[in-house]
């Protein structure tokens, strides 16, 4: 599966932003999907992810209540929707997916074979 991540940019702090993220190849159906985020000299950090499409949603505690994860009914697109941004949110956005994902690897990218190729959120203050 090839992974197509867009809908990054520049917003002021408080405002929103839809990331998608679409496949190609195969769909996201029984398969972890989950967006990563990377500041630069950081490591690569778990945003939200969807446990085998139409689960539960899983997100770090730092984006709950601002941030939902979806994908849409054909599950070839993921999707980030952003509200109430920060300054500490700017960073790269990846989105991945990999089927073979346990729940327990859920926020581990090293559990992710397939991943889109980054998209950028800058938060202004």
């Amino acid at each position: 599966v090839q992974l197509q991540a867009s809908g990054g940019g520049l917003v002021q702090a408080g405002g929103s932003l839809r990331l998608s993220c679409a496949a190609s190849g195969r769909t996201f159906s029984r398969s972890a999907v989950a967006w990563f985020r990377q500041a630069p000299g950081m490591d690569r950090k778990f945003v939200a992810a969807i446990f085998r499409t139409g689960d539960k949603t899983y997100y770090t505690d730092s984006v709950k209540g601002r941030f939902t994860i979806s994908t849409d009914n054909a599950k070839s697109t993921l999707f980030l929707q952003m509200n109430s941004l920060r300054p500490e949110d700017s960073a790269v956005y990846y989105c991945a997916t990999d089927p073979s994902v346990i729940l327990s690897s859920l926020a581990s990218p090293t559990a992710y074979g397939y991943w889109g190729q980054g998209t950028l959120v800058t938060v202004s203050s």
